[in-house]
């Protein structure tokens, strides 16, 4: 059975590249970074990171002050971005608030607030503050708890949780949730915001670069850690013209608990589903954003994986525009697709200076001007856990 594509019909994006889709356009256009020199945490870590300003200040409304966290606060931006809330409003007006389906990804949600509430602790032993609120900031669900009550949603509702790949598996989950009937739309996204556990965890793997990320790079030496938020509202096309999903595919190495196989046997396998999924052949796809996280060992994985796939394909990694925004990089990284197709550029790999001679994937290191019919967009996490995801022009 055929998959029937999926449109975007609305979506916001939120990083340190700024507030909403613009934003993010104008500066992969220009090749300006939202990176910046860690000031989180009084920046004790010496590394570079995609911060999100304006997050200290942001006000829940009175009904939803309970989940005042740094991940619902950026949940709540993004919602307001490029009125997508406004849109999801219409959508619910036409086919019901039950009638709806709600999926996002995160890996760590309001962590930061159990963070907090440990050090605020009168000695290592004492209690939580009375004010600690478990339910409605940490919790993994509270991301989709406060997005659903946000948005007045009544239908489905569930947060996926496979640390890299979780925003972009949310997509396929939707996609399947729709086909058997149970939502007639759905409301994709991630959110995931900077706290101590991801940067010092991180560190402790010794994955985070001192320096701006570099993918593919010959000297590239890890990761840098970054906040984002992202929307989508997927509907039947219906006749109607715009980027749709056009395809997915999923799979797990089960191979070690933070490395990929070093052959990308499963990044491999879920490439292939999802353009089999989207009846599309290796040399259709016109872009691929790569999950390209610039440690030594997930690129060359990576490109292992491509390698036996496509033949001549340009690749980007825009890690070096945000850093790497976790359980959000799905989302972030599948809005930058639709961008491409929708305005025609291919965006660079920023700060990647000499590409690995040990690696064979083409990729750009500066932005082009170039249609874009079909692109795919790779996003593999610890574990293993990954997902690929086609996007399209759909007439």
């Amino acid at each position: 059975m055929s998959f029937e594509p999926l449109l975007i019909t609305a979506c916001s994006t939120i990083s340190a590249l700024g507030r909403g889709r613009q934003m993010a356009q104008a500066a992969l256009l220009q090749e300006r970074s939202g990176l910046r020199a860690n000031d989180y945490d009084d920046g004790r870590l010496t590394t570079w990171i995609g911060r999100v300003d304006g997050l200290e200040s942001v006000v829940l409304p009175d009904s939803l002050a309970p989940f005042d966290c740094r991940n619902n606060r950026l949940a709540a931006l993004g919602l307001e971005s490029d009125d997508f809330a406004a849109r999801v409003a219409t959508a619910r007006q036409h086919y019901g608030a039950g009638r709806i389906g709600l999926f996002l990804g995160t890996s760590t949600s309001g962590i930061e607030a159990t963070e907090q509430a440990y050090l605020q602790r009168a000695d290592d032993n004492g209690p939580l503050p009375a004010s600690f609120d478990y339910r409605h900031t940490h919790n993994t669900y509270s991301s989709a708890d406060f997005t659903r009550r946000y948005l007045e949603l009544a239908g489905p509702a569930q947060v996926i949780s496979t640390a890299c790949s979780s925003s972009a598996k949310v997509f396929a989950t939707a996609s399947r949730y729709i086909e058997a009937g149970w939502c007639d739309a759905a409301v994709v996204g991630g959110i995931d915001s900077l706290c101590l556990t991801t940067l010092l965890g991180f560190n402790a793997l010794e994955l985070v670069s001192s320096e701006p990320c570099c993918p593919w790079d010959k000297h590239r030496s890890g990761i840098n850690i970054g906040e984002a938020a992202g929307f989508a509202l997927l509907e039947r096309a219906g006749g109607r013209a715009g980027v749709a999903l056009l395809g997915y595919g999923e799979s797990s190495d089960a191979y070690h608990m933070s490395t990929p196989h070093p052959q990308g046997e499963g990044a491999l396998q879920a490439m292939q589903q999802a353009l089999n999924h989207a009846s599309v052949t290796p040399d259709q796809v016109d872009y691929i954003n790569l999950h390209g996280t610039a440690t030594p060992s997930n690129d060359q994985a990576e490109d292992q994986a491509l390698a036996r796939l496509f033949a001549d394909v340009p690749c980007s990694s825009t890690k070096g525009w945000t850093g790497h925004t976790l359980g959000a990089a799905g989302i972030t990284e599948a809005i930058f697709c639709a961008l491409s197709i929708e305005q025609g550029f291919l965006p660079g790999s920023l700060n990647t200076q000499e590409i690995d001679p040990a690696l064979a994937t083409p990729v750009l290191r500066h932005t082009v001007q170039q249609p874009v019919r079909v692109a795919m967009s790779n996003s593999f996490g610890f574990g293993g856990s990954n997902c690929a995801l086609v996007f399209g022009w759909c007439d």
